[in-house]
C-alpha cells in the first residue's frame, strides 16, 4: 500500500481489527483514527477499496445503527446475520453489537502508522 495517505492507511487498518459479530460506525472509525469528522472519507474507502482489500466492510454502519440502503443492504444484513448480528427493521442495536476498542488497543492496531495532518498530508 505504498504511495497511500496515513488517513487511508489508518482506516483499512481500524476496519480489519474489527471483530466478527460487531460493528462501529463511520463517524466512530474517524475518531478512532484521530481523524474526526472523517466520516465521508471513511466511507469512501471502503466503497472503493473493500474488495481489493479484503476489508469486513459490512461492519460499519450509520451512526444510528442503520445498515445501508442501497444495492450493497441485502449484502451486508446477510453477512451480518452470518457472524450473529441481530438486525431488526434494517438496524443493528449498538448497545449489544457496538465494538468498542479500549485506547490500548487501537494504538496496538495503528502502531507504526503516522496521524493524519491536514494540509500537510493527503
Amino acid at each position: 500500500m505504498e504511495g497511500k495517505s496515513p488517513l487511508f492507511l489508518r482506516t483499512i487498518a481500524l476496519v480489519k481489527a474489527i471483530p466478527k459479530g460487531k460493528v462501529v460506525s463511520y463517524g466512530q472509525v474517524a475518531q478512532l483514527i484521530s481523524s474526526p469528522g472523517s466520516a465521508r472519507y471513511v466511507s469512501y474507502i471502503l466503497s472503493s477499496s473493500s474488495g481489493k482489500y479484503k476489508l469486513p466492510w459490512h461492519r460499519v454502519i450509520s451512526s444510528t445503527g442503520k445498515i445501508s440502503l442501497h444495492f450493497h443492504s441485502n449484502s451486508q444484513a446477510r453477512k451480518l446475520k452470518i457472524e450473529g448480528v441481530e438486525i431488526e427493521r434494517n438496524k443493528v442495536d449498538l448497545e449489544v453489537y457496538s465494538w468498542k476498542p479500549t485506547k490500548t488497543e487501537v494504538k496496538k492496531i495503528l502502531k507504526g502508522i503516522p496521524k493524519f495532518r491536514p494540509g500537510i498530508q493527503a
